[in-house]
């Protein structure tokens, strides 16, 4: 275990850090710190940020403009320039610039693990004040790991909740027509017994099951969570080929894919955003969403209710978390880098960017200031921000997930086809998993 430091010694630890790197060589900037030397005014931190608009009118570049110019008037000797690109380009981005030798001081895209496990990044304890790091929620902060240490900085977070059309729900005698009564289940067999009857109500698809490759690996994730099993084990193991994962595939195989309700297109075919469009168009009873479906599914006039994910057996199993990251590269401005970051994570600012894109705050100051947030769409969102305290994340701490994510956006859909194998599909995922691992 990485032992705690005391604000005291982590500071004498980052001063001497700081001398080390600037005796190494004059050229360094940021060492305003020792007489003589370079000081931060001549320091311009380079970042690259992910859109998470749709269109130009949300997109999120003018978040990142106010962020530095706020930041630039508090620490007048750092300049910011942010580039933003579409969640498309972004990583390709990074690791393009990585490769040519001028990564960006920081960086907020989806994944850091091979980045920390080349040694290219400073650790959160390299960078954060002992407040800002001690901020983070416990579940992303450990997802944020390599070995022990912390590199993956949490950006933003979304939970999953399962999404029902209250309509539909009502007319297949589900739920009362009163819409008072909120569909609760628990177990996988009151999900199917309601999936039975929007079928027998004519709901053209009484459940979607997208595990088309535009997210199958969450798709997933959820229903092996709820079905007892995961990715990983508790020891962050790879385990995707256990008992409690075959029989969650089998379940949607023979129960679900295989008895007709999930509607008429299979599930290897079928991406989360066409199945949200089908959900908006009252088309689907239920699925699983996160936030961003909650406008969407209003816009079109849809009233739904969300309900926890109801598991195999009934009894309480952890929900699925999602995160992406902010990373700082090793460019000689860890102090600099530093100070924006704790910047980044005050908490008027973390709620800032939230707010725009319905997404959840990764820190406790964050989330009490969205507990004390009014109006329904803040009543909305603490239903999926009080699922993440006890949330798994995917084993993105792991070099091979990024490979092995591939691996089930390829295959996941063919285990739950009529005549899938489960055993099988996850056998070869997991040995894909294992040999792609370091060790």
């Amino acid at each position: 275990m990485v032992k705690a430091r005391t604000g005291q010694a982590r500071k004498l630890n980052l001063a001497a850090s700081g001398l080390a790197l600037c005796l190494t060589s004059v050229t360094l900037t940021g060492c305003g710190a020792v007489s003589g030397l370079a000081g931060d005014n001549e320091v311009t931190l380079k970042v690259v940020a992910a859109d998470y608009g749709d269109k130009p009118e949300n997109s999120s570049k003018p978040y990142w403009k106010e962020l530095a110019s706020s930041f630039e008037k508090k620490h007048p000797g750092i300049k910011v320039q942010v580039d933003v690109y579409s969640w498309t380009d972004v990583d390709a981005k990074v690791a393009e610039m990585v490769k040519a030798g001028e990564a960006p001081d920081i960086a907020q895209i989806g994944a850091y693990a091979d980045y920390a496990a080349e040694g290219k990044l400073y650790s959160a304890d390299e960078l954060l004040s002992v407040t800002t790091e001690a901020d983070f929620l416990a579940p992303l902060a450990d997802a944020g790991k390599v070995r022990r240490n912390q590199y993956g900085l949490p950006f933003v977070a979304s939970t999953r909740l399962m999404f029902y059309n209250e309509k539909l729900f009502a007319d297949a005698g589900i739920i009362p027509k009163d819409g008072k009564t909120p569909w609760q289940p628990k177990s996988w067999a009151e999900l199917e017994a309601a999936a039975k009857k929007l079928k027998a109500a004519g709901v053209p698809t009484p459940l979607a099951l997208p595990l088309g490759r535009e997210e199958a690996q969450a798709e997933t994730m959820q229903w092996l969570l709820a079905g007892g099993g995961g990715y990983a084990d508790n020891e962050e193991n790879y385990s995707i080929d256990s008992a409690d994962n075959v029989n969650t595939l089998k379940f949607l195989r023979d129960k679900l894919v295989g008895a007709g309700l999930t509607g008429p297109v299979e599930p290897a075919k079928l991406d989360r955003q066409a199945a949200f469009d089908s959900f908006s168009r009252g088309e689907v009873g239920m699925l699983n969403g996160h936030p961003t479906l909650l406008k969407q599914a209003a816009a079109k006039g849809v009233k739904y209710g969300m309900t926890p994910m109801p598991t195999a057996d009934g009894a309480g199993h952890p929900t699925m978390g999602v995160a992406d990251w902010v990373m700082a590269f090793k460019t000689g401005h860890q102090t600099q880098s530093g100070k924006f970051l704790d910047f980044l994570y005050e908490a008027n600012n973390v709620t800032a960017f939230t707010e725009k894109y319905d997404l959840l705050p990764v820190t406790t100051s964050g989330s009490r200031a969205m507990e004390a947030a009014t109006g329904a769409s803040s009543a909305e969102l603490k239903t999926f921000l009080h699922a993440l305290p006890n949330a798994r994340l995917y084993p993105v701490g792991k070099k091979s997930w990024a490979a092995v994510s591939e691996d089930v956006k390829k295959n996941i859909g063919k285990a739950v086809q009529p005549g899938g194998q489960p055993e099988k599909i996850l056998g070869d995922l997991a040995e894909m998993a294992r040999k792609a691992e370091p060790r």
